[in-house]
């Protein structure tokens, strides 16, 4: 699970939203929210919150990073942030830290052009620390901006190696040039990766696995193929009811139907 799913019960009890989440059946998770200025996760040290996830036999392997606000930072500013985060994950024992986001005001051709640029810096560094960096997509890399797609822009002007896709099925599937399937195909094995949510068939909003119209049991890729070590149920808002209840909706729902997809 992508913690951010449930954060507002993480704001009120973080021991025992991971209690309640482990009874669902979630064993790994992403992290959000890394206060790179006091290095904690959710108030905690790394330390801290990692034995807290290893005393209830749980992990995490990624984590979302604020480096939206870099964008347009120097070299030497990306990297003491980078620094920071490659720090926190790795104290932690994470394998990936996460690009997230690109702001409104910067989803651009200059916006797009100077993010490769980033990712290329950060990549170079993380590589250099030994750890996975990725780009989490929404749908707008997938929308003309005059000299290219952003999203094929990304993935031809940044080092496979150093830059990964963390790939979002569910903005992939809204943009609606790709299937699932064929996002894969634009970089294989270059995907480790994904997250896994639904979209409401009347207005497509995030909602509960099984609840809307992502048809996964035909449209799920080869992980394989993909390059998938690790994948996370996620869903924004939009909750039937409230976030807990809805993330134990996905969760029997992925047991019961995707799970043998993988």
């Amino acid at each position: 699970l992508q913690l951010y799913t449930v954060r507002d019960a993480m704001q009120r009890d973080v021991l025992g939203t991971l209690k309640a989440l482990k009874v669902m059946g979630y064993t790994n998770f992403e992290s959000y929210g890394y206060d790179a200025l006091n290095k904690t996760y959710y108030g905690m040290t790394p330390e801290q919150f990692k034995t807290m996830l290893e005393d209830l036999e749980l992990s995490t392997d990624s984590g979302h990073y604020g480096f939206a606000d870099y964008l347009w930072s120097s070299r030497e500013e990306l990297l003491a942030y980078t620094d920071a985060c490659i720090e926190g994950a790795s104290r932690l024992g994470d394998e990936f830290i996460v690009w997230p986001i690109v702001r409104e005001a910067d989803r651009n051709l200059e916006g797009f052009k100077k993010l490769t640029e980033q990712l290329s810096i950060i990549g170079e560094r993380t590589s250099a620390a030994g750890m996975g960096f990725a780009y989490h997509n929404f749908g707008y890399e997938f929308e003309p901006y005059e000299e290219f797609m952003p999203y094929q822009y990304i993935i031809e002007q940044t080092d496979p190696s150093q830059v990964k896709l963390e790939v979002d099925f569910y903005w992939v599937a809204r943009a609606g040039v790709y299937t699932p399937k064929e996002i894969i195909e634009l970089a294989p094995g270059r995907f480790p990766l994904w997250h896994i949510k639904d979209m409401d068939k009347v207005t497509r909003d995030y909602t509960e696995l099984g609840n809307g119209s992502i048809d996964y049991k035909s449209l799920m890729p080869d992980p394989d193929r993909a390059g998938l070590k690790y994948h996370y149920i996620e869903q924004g808002g939009n909750f039937a009811q409230d976030s807990m209840s809805s993330v134990a909706q996905s969760a029997q729902y992925f047991k019961n139907e995707l799970t043998p997809l993988f």
